[in-house]
């Protein structure tokens, strides 16, 4: 059995948030993965900022089952909490309705997007009883009180290490809530306003459907309850992994870990966190305006170009959405697609089977990118590299080493989630350059009739307006090469 997700001696290394350095993955069990990720509040649309997450722990799953390990993979589902109830108050609609509607959202935009469905999806509403278990043993512990009036809070000063997920000082902390959900009905019963909401009482003019039955009074979970319990319940008292946004980590992510800590559990080994997805510089939210739905983003660009420009950033480091994000990630896109095509054509399509290679039979330089917190940049450059030995390989009609570099290249394109010739991907297969399609013949219209003035320019030896032409379409991403039967081109 493979242990400490090690691979013919490599060992996946994963930026901890905690630490703030790079820590080995160490399983709780030997040649198993826990994963915990915070996922999706359904009060809205989802756009790609949502989505970053999702996208970026996807591939991190795909690559240790790539590495041999079973992984239990959980994304939760907050599906009630103040704002839901705010807005389906303010729509006149059921919040219950409200949250599914979005969570239906949601899912499809996983759908659109090639994320593999979790292991396990729970949501709040289903794991009340597992709720309340926890607020009885945090009071029974010590750490928690009741106000008397149905609100029960999180007693701070009683968790030595308060603080050290995010490396704070509680002195110097105004409060521990979110300051979305600070009311003065929840603060007038805490003892410190820096405890915070462990279960809250009914307010009036709320729902009665809004609120369970507890030993403290009709009353539902505070915003951070609902994940300490649904991990417990999937991954155990110790897991390996926790993930989220890099915004979740304080206040929600530290009282997650002072909530299980607090119970006796030793929660997640490491904290692993993705950048924002940011528009001029600025956090992708509905308060700025700058909202990018799945749905508005496919309408001018395929799916899969909105993955790669998720996919292929680093997930520490921040995206920054424009207007030229989309046809840079088509035409990145467009490339690849373009070589599986083509070597399909001459090689055949390798089956599904094929395209699975385990890790250790990956190129040594990808697997190294990879195990080195998810270095997608170095493992880009990788596949780019067997790509041009591919393309190369067709254009000298090798067709033994043309099949080994489809199995290469897809095989790595699909830990990012991109093979071209996957069943999610299939359908724009070529998209803007593969034979056969409009697109590709559009373009061979237009760069033919750039490779005839270049050769026109040639047979007049006008070498300085060849080699200008030339370099007008590489910048352009098509390189030509010159044979016994004239010129030909492809994109990369």
């Amino acid at each position: 059995m493979k242990s400490a997700a090690k691979i013919e001696g490599m060992t996946l290394h994963l930026h901890d948030s905690k630490t703030a350095r790079l820590q080995p993955l160490t399983p709780v069990t030997p040649g198993h993965v826990g994963i915990y990720l915070c996922g999706a509040t359904v009060q809205g649309s989802p756009h790609v900022g949502h989505l970053r997450a999702a996208v970026a722990f996807d591939s991190l799953v795909r690559w240790l089952r790539r590495s041999g390990m079973e992984v239990t993979y959980v994304r939760n589902v907050t599906d009630i909490d103040d704002k839901i109830l705010n807005k389906s108050a303010q729509a006149q609609v059921p919040w219950w309705a409200w949250a599914y509607r979005y969570e239906r959202e949601f899912t499809q935009a996983y759908e659109t997007l090639g994320v593999l469905p979790p292991s396990y999806e729970p949501r709040a509403t289903g794991h009340i009883p597992e709720q309340i278990d926890l607020v009885r043993r945090l009071i029974e512990r010590g750490h928690a009180y009741d106000d008397g009036r149905g609100n029960v809070y999180f007693e701070v000063h009683s968790q030595p290490d308060y603080g050290s997920l995010t490396r704070q000082r509680l002195a110097d902390m105004r409060t521990t809530e979110d300051e979305a959900q600070i009311d003065a009905a929840l603060e007038a019963g805490k003892r410190d306003p820096r405890d915070f909401a462990l279960w809250k009482s009914t307010k009036p003019g709320e729902p009665e459907t809004a609120s369970w039955e507890s030993p403290w009074g009709q009353g539902r979970p505070g915003w951070h309850l609902e994940c300490s319990a649904m991990a417990r319940r999937y991954l155990g008292e110790e897991f390996d992994i926790h993930g989220g946004g890099i915004d979740l980590r304080f206040p929600h992510h530290e009282n997650e870990q002072a909530q299980s800590h607090g119970a006796g559990w030793g929660f997640a080994r490491l904290w692993v966190h993705n950048a924002w997805v940011t528009t001029k510089g600025e956090k992708m939210s509905k308060s700025l305006g700058n909202v990018l739905s799945i749905g508005a983003l496919t309408k001018d660009f395929p799916a899969v170009a909105v993955r790669w420009a998720l996919s292929t950033v680093h997930h520490r480091s921040a995206i920054e959405w424009g207007e030229e994000t989309l046809p840079a990630a088509a035409a990145a896109w467009s490339k690849f697609s373009g070589f599986v095509e083509r070597s399909i054509g001459l090689a055949g399509e390798a089956c599904a089977e094929e395209i699975l290679l385990p890790a250790s039979e990956l190129p040594e330089g990808f697997a190294t990118a990879m195990n080195d917190d998810l270095n997608v940049a170095g493992a880009l450059a990788v596949i780019h590299e067997h790509m041009k030995a591919g393309n190369t390989a067709i254009d000298e009609g090798d067709k033994t080493l043309v099949r080994r570099e489809q199995v290469l290249v897809r095989s790595m394109l699909d830990v990012l989630g991109l093979d071209p010739a996957s069943d999610q991907w299939r359908g724009g297969l070529g998209a803007g350059g593969a034979e056969g399609s409009a697109e590709h013949e559009a373009l061979d219209a237009l760069v033919r009739a750039l490779i005839e003035e270049r050769a026109q320019a040639r047979a007049d030896k006008d070498w300085a307006r060849a080699d200008a032409l030339r370099d007008r379409l590489a910048q352009a991403g098509i390189a030509v090469a010159d044979g016994r039967e004239g010129a030909s081109w492809r994109l990369g």
